[in-house]
């Protein structure tokens, strides 16, 4: 499983539970589809944790990047109702940093032969 996390804040006058709510919509969408097998939004709890993370945290999880890349090209199409759900979420955002992992250690790792 790989998951793809997004550390961000909202905009200035958003409402976080409309937010949540409208994140929920376009990723219960994409998840209908096929395109993600999951996902979960945490928020920093009494304010700890480093700033520059953000106040929120998505993780949204796909089998492997073939997966995430089918999500990305449907969102990249840039039309119909995954383009309204997908600019109700980019918009209420600001100062998104994304990173990738993958559930360690890999299951079709082979241990014993390792170089280094």
């Amino acid at each position: 499983m790989d998951v793809y996390h997004g550390f961000f804040d909202l905009e200035a006058g958003q409402s976080d539970v409309m937010f949540a709510d409208d994140l929920s919509a376009f990723l219960d969408f994409l998840k209908s589809e096929g395109r993600i097998e999951g996902w979960r939004l945490m928020r920093r709890k009494l304010g700890l944790g480093p700033s520059e993370m953000g106040e929120f945290h998505l993780m949204i999880e796909v089998t492997d990047l073939a997966q995430l890349d089918s999500a990305f090209a449907s969102v990249s199409e840039r039309a119909g109702d995954i383009e309204r759900k997908h600019a109700q979420v980019n918009q209420q955002i600001r100062r998104v940093t994304f990173a990738l992992y993958r559930d360690f250690p890999d299951p079709h790792r082979t241990r014993g032969e390792e170089q280094f």
